[in-house]
């Protein structure tokens, strides 16, 4: 399988006053198209930023980025958010949905910035709703839907211009435990379809849906092995 993602000797510094602070310390790491991986660490362990890079919301002050065979290192805001549209679907803990908008128009909205066409727009995002079992709730607005109905509209919503990857941030930790395991089982449906997921998490039980996990501390990866036993 071609690699979707390739980072090379990131090396990510903020400055914090008069003093650096070093959030990654020359991070290799390789994602193979169709891979499912979670990434683990502790608060302040650089999962965040690498995150903020691997989602093209941040440039490394060191190293190469390559996404999708583009190299993606340094590029302006305006071609990162490009990339990031077309590229990269994104799914947060407080799920991000414009709250005056219905389930469909939260989803069609990437649509609009890719300039497709309203029929189409509407058409993929009731298939894409449909798919995540919403096909019930697509005039709904956000605070019409339970947490777990909003998690699944954000999910259909990153998933609409078929990125090349999905990437989700702490993607349960808003939801209970009964509707986080029912989000986890629709990310093992989303990856048996040959999507490449990346789940940022500080969750252990989350962690093992995924089929390799990462682990940072301190800025590096700490290891970087295979689940043999993934939960589904």
């Amino acid at each position: 399988m071609k690699e979707v993602i390739q980072l090379r000797g990131i090396v990510k510094n903020y400055k914090v006053g008069s003093q650096v602070v070093k959030a990654l310390r020359s991070v290799d790491l390789t994602v193979k198209q169709g891979e499912y991986v979670a990434i683990m660490g502790a608060s302040g362990s650089g999962k965040s930023t690498l995150m903020n890079v691997i989602g093209c919301l941040d440039t490394p002050t060191e190293g190469t980025y390559v996404l999708n065979e583009k190299d993606v290192s340094f590029l302006t805001d305006d071609e990162l958010a490009e990339i990031r549209n077309a590229e990269i679907g994104f799914v947060f803990q407080t799920f991000n949905l414009l709250p005056r908008n219905t389930a469909l128009e939260n989803v069609m909205m990437p649509l609009v910035y890719a300039g497709v066409r309203k029929k189409q727009r509407t058409e993929k995002a009731e298939a894409m709703l449909t798919s995540v079992g919403l096909e019930d709730r697509m005039e709904h607005r956000p605070n019409e839907l339970s947490g777990g109905q909003r998690q699944r509209v954000a999910v259909a919503r990153a998933l609409i211009n078929k990125p090349a990857i999905l990437l989700a941030d702490e993607p349960t930790g808003n939801l209970d435990s009964k509707t986080s395991e029912e989000i986890m089982q629709l990310f093992s449906e989303i990856h048996k379809q040959g999507n490449t997921l990346l789940v940022v998490t500080h969750e252990e039980d989350i962690a093992q849906h995924a089929h390799r996990i990462i682990r940072l501390k301190d800025g590096q990866v700490e290891s970087d092995t295979m689940n043999e036993n993934p939960v589904y």
